[in-house]
């Protein structure tokens, strides 16, 4: 099993950068597929980016693509978002997940909070404009 606690969450104005990050208990961080979902008030939780094991891969929501950099120090057993070019509509709880499925096809196809076992608490982003 692995926990999840995210942190570096705030107030921001429009344009703005905010890095996350997401530190994992455990020996086997690097086991894991990890990824950052979000979630706005009155709508459902939404994929935001996701990384491989190694952190060669990574995948985003067209969204956030360009502005969104996931990556990961398995040393540290830390997952990062930078946020970049923040706009209104990023405001929303980021949520750290993670899931010991790996295939290329996983990496690919992995969009739903369904498709990932574990998650953080969550930290809050608001964007003002």
């Amino acid at each position: 099993q692995v926990q999840l606690v995210e942190s570096g969450g705030g107030l921001v104005q429009a344009g703005d950068s905010l890095r996350l990050s997401c530190a994992a208990s455990g020996r086997t961080f690097s086991s894991y597929t990890m990824a950052w979902f979000r979630q706005a008030p009155g709508k459902e939780r939404e994929f935001v980016a996701a990384v491989s094991l190694t952190g060669s891969s990574t995948y985003y929501a067209d969204s956030v693509k360009g502005r969104f950099t996931i990556s990961r120090d398995n040393a540290k057993n830390t997952v990062y978002l930078q946020m970049n070019s923040l706009k209104h509509e990023d405001t929303a709880v980021y949520y750290c997940a993670a899931d010991v499925r790996r295939s290329r096809t996983y990496l690919n196809t992995a969009r739903s909070p369904a498709d990932y076992g574990y998650w953080g608490q969550g930290t809050q982003v608001t964007v003002s404009s």
